[in-house]
């Protein structure tokens, strides 16, 4: 298994197709990200050119992981703030094993914090050229040490030629959106490639404003030396959207494209530790911040070959929500005169039968920033391929919190507060209030070393460890009173491994076997969460076991790959809400992912992934719960993308659609009958057409009958009826001019 290098990553998608198909490089799950030919990879990793990226018309970052086998995604709450499992592992929300790297660097260490997973600070546009989805493998061993899901999306980078995309994208929910991308050459062997995007709309729950808004921009410079490159790149972006969250279930008038949120309501004055705050629920979810980094490789003397991979990234993620506190109920249960109540904001008099709901005003502010650097160096001596590189990186989090603020609303589209309830009159509000402001500060050093052998033509072994310190100081004020009430200082040292060997059956197939350990650590929110367990001395560091056997098979026209894994995460915590103490578990998933591609010269092909699965509570102090099915999780999920390319006049069109089908689901940890999220099917359709060379037409239609699938029910209230609809149907249609 020799390294390739990012020069060698370059050249190679530059072959003809079918040359293409057994020459794809993959930098995932390589040191340092030096880069691999897919089919001597000896692990399971998807590639989603941007094509295919294309037709999937992900509504998000993490929209477009529902491509990758084995991954689970709630991508129902907006732009940002999803949910994502893999292969079965267990949590309560966001992403704990989740990973987003670009060109190869983490954007952000630690894979999720509270109201923050990586896939939200990351926006898809016309500058990626591909996304790799690696799961398990030598993961635990490089990078950060993901033991669950590293995407890595690549930037496309300058040529020769000067080539450039302007795109103009609108929708039936009022998005108007322009992309572009330009690249080509500045001197002899230095090249650029600049691109971006502006967008607005009133979302596709329209809020009756403009809910989602955003640009980004993007630069990244390649200089080719005699030896090696070098790239830098940066990626500005300020992007925010409404956050979706659960809405009562079977209430008149609730449905898929249902929002809280509102005219009426976006506006708001909360109470925060001993003062007032004025704030605008509008903002929702986003990022306003950079992730700025790049490369340098080279072929040095004897053999050796240098890489360095550096990222840096500074911003804001703030949160804003009309957050549910439990059932929709009758305006009598809780209006002071039992009778009625009045309109905040309209004066209007809403009678007894008006159905009401309380809503807590969440406030999130969360000031991020992130340095990663990996250095490897790496020599093949023939029958054995050796790396040697060093990991480190710095994370921190400013947080400023206050959750609750809770206060009955009419149960509309954005519905107005009430006045003549005495909780909503009241400083206190109708429920709890949990106020932080925190400072946290994380280093990480690793060592790691990776080796092959090529025992046979056909055999080759692989091995690799690491050896990690992790370090976290962190300080908590809960109740903004200017009192530290949880004050940590941590230090531990992990050692992971992987062991692999891939058998080549022939040039096109073979077959590989992988076992691996490694863990995640705990960052600032594992410890304000679980205080009294990490004080009775429990590191909380999440310890995980994995084997996988595969089988891959690439042709000039067809892939296939499919892959049986097992996994045991030992430490794993769940959390109703921020302010409880988290339960801490072992759970255990057994399953086979699949994964194929098909393309024939009539012009069909059928991309199609699969995932079977079985994930449950294996030992948990609540003897109740093991043997209990993972939350939310669902047995088994189906995706296939067909497309068929043909001539249409002068025409040159595509027309194409996924249909996706996934089980049903309990959503929550206690497995309860009243639970049960049904399983549902989605079918999306769309058609391309060329009239020349240069321009390209597209109509995308999302969700095409419309269904009224959950992806949650209420994390925050189980016993609440509420749940988060898949997002209903839209229409997207734009132009592009390509030169």
């Amino acid at each position: 298994m020799t390294a390739i290098t990012y020069s060698n990553v370059a050249n190679a998608e530059q072959k003809n197709n079918a040359k293409e198909k057994l020459e794809t490089i993959v930098i995932s799950g390589t040191p340092g990200g030096m880069g691999i030919r897919k089919v001597d990879a000896a692990y399971a990793v998807t590639n989603v050119d941007e094509s295919l990226i294309e037709r999937l018309a992900p509504k998000s970052t993490a929209d477009l992981f529902k491509a990758i086998p084995g991954v689970w995604v709630e991508s129902s709450g907006g732009e940002s703030g999803a949910n994502i499992n893999v292969r079965g592992f267990t949590s309560s929300g966001d992403a704990p094993f989740l990973t987003v790297s670009l060109d190869g660097s983490p954007v952000y260490p630690a894979p999720t914090l509270s109201f923050l997973e990586n896939s939200s600070i990351f926006r898809l546009d016309e500058t990626i050229s591909m996304m790799e989805g690696l799961r398990g493998g030598p993961n635990p061993v490089l990078s950060n040490g993901q033991p669950g899901l590293t995407t890595n999306f690549r930037l496309k980078r300058g040529q020769e030629d000067t080539e450039g995309t302007f795109k103009y994208t609108t929708s039936d929910y009022g998005l108007q959106r322009v992309d572009g991308v330009l690249s080509g050459e500045l001197s002899e062997d230095l090249y650029y490639m600049v691109g971006g995007y502006i967008k607005r709309s009133s979302g596709i729950r329209d809020a009756g404003f403009t809910s989602e808004k955003g640009h980004q921009f993007t630069i990244k410079l390649t200089k080719e030396l005699e030896n090696g490159e070098i790239n830098v790149y940066t990626r500005q972006t300020d992007d925010t959207g409404a956050w979706y969250l659960p809405t009562p279930l079977n209430e008149t008038g609730v449905d898929a494209e249902f929002t809280q949120l509102g005219t009426l309501n976006r506006q708001a004055t909360i109470h925060a530790g001993n003062g007032k705050v004025d704030i605008d629920l509008a903002e929702g979810r986003g990022w306003d911040g950079h992730v700025s980094g790049g490369s340098i490789s080279l072929e040095l003397a004897n053999g050796w070959h240098f890489i360095d991979r550096f990222s840096l990234t500074q911003g804001n993620a703030n949160t804003y929500g009309l957050v549910p506190a439990g059932n929709a109920v009758n305006l009598s249960e809780v209006a002071d005169n039992g009778i009625s109540a009045t309109g905040a904001v309209t004066g209007k008099e809403y009678d007894a039968d008006t159905r009401v709901q309380d809503y807590g005003r969440w406030v999130v502010h969360k000031d991020i920033e992130a340095f990663t650097n990996d250095l490897a160096v790496s020599k093949d001596f023939g029958t054995i391929n050796s790396a040697f590189g060093v990991y480190t990186a710095t994370t921190s989090a400013k947080d400023w919190w206050s959750l609750g603020n809770t206060a009955y609303h009419v149960l509309a589209q954005g519905g107005e507060m009430l006045t003549g309830i005495a909780c909503n009159d009241s400083i206190e509000g109708c429920g709890f209030n949990y106020d932080i402001n925190s400072n946290g500060d994380a280093t990480t050093l690793a060592f790691y070393t990776t080796h092959s052998y090529q025992a046979t033509d056909s055999l080759t072994l692989d091995l690799g460890l690491r050896s990690e310190r992790h370090e976290v100081d962190y300080s908590v004020d809960e109740g903004l009173d200017g009192i530290i009430t949880k004050s940590v200082d941590f230090s531990a040292r992990k050692t992971s491994w992987t062991l692999g060997a891939d058998y080549k059956l022939d040039q096109q197939s073979g077959v590989f076997v992988r076992f691996n350990k490694g863990f995640k650590m705990p960052y600032f929110d594992d410890f304000r969460d679980n205080f009294d367990a990490y004080s009775a001395g429990d590191q909380l560091i999440k310890e995980v076991a994995q084997s996988e056997v595969g089988y891959k098979f690439m042709g000039e026209n067809m892939d296939f790959f499919a892959t049986i894994f097992a996994n045991e995460v030992k430490g794993e915590s769940f959390s109703v809400r921020p302010d409880l103490p988290a339960q801490r578990f072992t759970t255990e998933a057994q399953g086979i992912e699949v994964d194929f591609n098909y393309n024939h010269e009539s012009g069909f092909s059928v991309n199609l992934n699969g995932t079977l699965q079985n994930s449950e509570v294996a030992q948990s102090p609540d003897a109740s719960l093991t043997g209990n099915k993972s939350q939310r999780i669902p047995d088994w999920q189906l995706r296939i993308t067909p497309s068929y390319e043909f001539e249409l006049g002068d025409m040159f069109a595509t027309v194409y659609g996924t249909f996706s089908a996934v089980d049903s689901r309990f959503s929550d940890i206690q497995n309860t009958p009243s639970a049960v999220l049904d399983g549902y099917e989605k079918v999306d359709i769309g058609l391309t057409l060329e009239p020349s060379e240069q321009v390209q037409l597209q109509i995308a239609i999302d969700n095409l009958t419309d269904e009224q699938g959950l992806t949650e029910g209420d994390p925050r209230n189980p016993a609440a009826a509420n749940g988060r609809y898949i997002l209903p149907r839209s229409v997207k249609f734009s132009v592009a001019y390509s030169f």
